[in-house]
């Protein structure tokens, strides 16, 4: 396999994808609750005044003013750290934005374990389990720079849209003509044994296990699942038919995020292969960087300790 090339962070590709659009029309908003530089928006605020809101830290304000504002008929990004935007402002996606109709593009940054080192409280693993259950709001978690172009496109799409971004550079792991759309899962790697669905940042992670397994003889299927919603059934249950075992990979809690989905969808379809779901635990989260934590879940998993709850 050739080695992966290693591109910008997703945060990073989303807010110059955005200034760029942002310069072909002045309808164009940003929404944030002081995100400016943790979201990558401080040239955006430099380049464009007119066209940023600064609501300051305020998550309810933020997702308030923003509903307002596509209201009236702009083209609004309300850009917030991950943990905060979907649990302070929790009732104001629910009731200004997904039940009013409003189709504000709700952006969760430095999501998952980001934010490591500052604890729990910034831990953003509840995320796509609590907005599944609110209607009316495409979930998507974009993998590369490619997808992130992509879903930072979104601008035109009818309905609310949330998009969750991590911090970090990411491996590029598609080519620029890879077909795209919300909704399709994209395969990154074929394989016939078994199969890692993931979304976002885990897609990488997912490929250089499946690397690992090709030197062991072992086949091995990636899929990139970048739309929690909606979610494409069909190349799960397509995928699901062709592999003697499923794996999902998900930097959120491994309860009611794209392993539940897919559990869901495999048991009622009547489609049973063996099916692990890996995530974070359901348990009190580790302190440490992005990259500690997630080393720590996975050495638990191999001497066989709590970790065992991830099966």
């Amino acid at each position: 396999m050739q080695p992966l090339q290693l591109g910008s962070p997703n945060q990073q590709v989303f807010s110059d994808t955005l200034l760029a659009m942002a310069e072909e029309s002045r309808n164009l908003l940003v929404v944030t609750s002081d995100s400016r530089g943790s979201g990558r928006l401080v040239a955006f605020g430099k380049r464009l005044p007119d066209q940023i809101v600064e609501v300051g830290i305020a998550e309810q304000n933020l997702v308030g003013v923003a509903a307002g504002l596509a209201a009236a008929g702009k083209c609004v990004y309300a850009v917030s750290p991950a943990c905060f935007l979907t649990a302070r402002s929790l009732e104001q996606i629910k009731n200004d934005v997904a039940y009013s109709d409003h189709p504000v593009k709700l952006i969760g940054i430095s999501a998952g374990v980001s934010y490591g080192a500052l604890g729990t409280t910034h831990h953003s693993l509840h995320d796509f389990a609590v907005l599944q259950a609110i209607n009316n709001i495409d979930i998507v978690a974009p993998a590369d720079n490619f997808e992130t172009r992509r879903c930072a496109g979104v601008r035109h799409a009818p309905q609310t849209t949330y998009i969750r971004l991590g911090k970090k550079a990411m491996h590029r792991l598609h080519t620029p003509d890879t077909p795209f759309a919300i909704g399709r899962a994209i395969p990154v790697r074929q394989g016939s044994d078994v199969a890692f669905l993931a979304t976002g940042e885990t897609v990488e992670t997912a490929v250089q296990a499946a690397d690992a397994l090709a030197e062991r003889g072992v086949s091995a299927a990636v899929l990139s699942i970048h739309s929690i919603r909606p979610f494409d059934e069909e190349a799960v249950l397509k995928m699901a038919k062709q592999v003697q075992a499923i794996v999902t990979v998900e930097e959120h809690s491994v309860l009611g995020g794209l392993g539940s989905r897919v559990a869901s969808l495999l048991l009622q379809a009547g489609v049973t292969p063996r099916l692990r779901i890996v995530g974070i635990p359901d348990e009190y989260t580790w302190t440490g960087s992005q990259q500690d934590i997630l080393n720590t879940m996975a050495s638990r998993r191999r001497v066989g300790g709590d970790g065992g709850r991830l099966a």
